[in-house]
């Protein structure tokens, strides 16, 4: 039962990844379409392998479903951060309500691992926390991050205060390698933005996983 389960969160993300990599949101952002064909392989075989490995760890519990429902949201984040620096209220601000919503009714079923207050008050905290940091240094966080962390802090704080703090790390390590990274290849000087959205999705996925385990 648990392979049918891997195996349809794998076929979900790759409908998802398909979904993200060809959806026209350029359009709600005002943005003029970029010409060239579309390549959904890759964020296709990403949300299948991401959705996998959110269902690995068995047996499957409710808040599972939230996870997969936040899937394409997350690819589609991604890549508009990444293509853009930007990270549209039409997208974080459902996110946030809906992730919200839909921990709630996980915390109704019976198996469930987590704390809806608790996953309440983590996404108020989290929020305040980039909303603080941005307000001391502007330039390195954006409001769109600052909109993005309710909806991360609800979800690592389902499982508890030790996974929304490793979430929140690793977004901020993995930015920093990065940007060291570049640095030293001569592909970005002190002065470049890079977009932070990606790195705090991929350190709340990385914490989930553990934390799911």
């Amino acid at each position: 039962m648990h392979v049918v389960v891997v195996v349809v969160a794998a076929v979900w993300g790759l409908g998802s990844g398909l979904a993200a990599a060809t959806v026209p949101w350029r359009r709600w952002l005002g943005e003029e379409p970029v010409a060239g064909a579309v390549r959904p392989a890759g964020p296709a075989v990403l949300g299948a392998v991401v959705c996998a490995a959110l269902a690995l760890p068995g047996p499957a519990r409710p808040e599972l479903a939230v996870w997969l429902l936040l899937v394409p949201v997350a690819l589609l984040l991604a890549r508009v951060d990444l293509a853009v620096k930007r990270l549209p209220d039409v997208l974080t601000l459902p996110a946030a309500a809906g992730t919200a919503v839909l921990l709630g009714g996980a915390a109704l079923f019976p198996g469930h691992d987590g704390s809806w207050p608790r996953a309440l008050l983590g996404g108020a905290v989290l929020g305040g926390v980039y909303f603080t940091l941005m307000m001391i240094n502007p330039a390195g966080l954006g409001f769109g991050d600052v909109k993005l962390a309710p909806a991360l802090g609800l979800a690592l704080a389902w499982y508890g205060w030790r996974t929304l703090f490793l979430g929140t790390f690793l977004a901020f390590a993995l930015g920093a390698l990065t940007a060291l990274a570049l640095l030293a290849a001569r592909r970005a000087h002190r002065g470049t933005a890079l977009p932070f959205g990606p790195f705090m999705l991929l350190g709340a996925l990385t914490a989930l996983l553990l934390a799911a385990r």
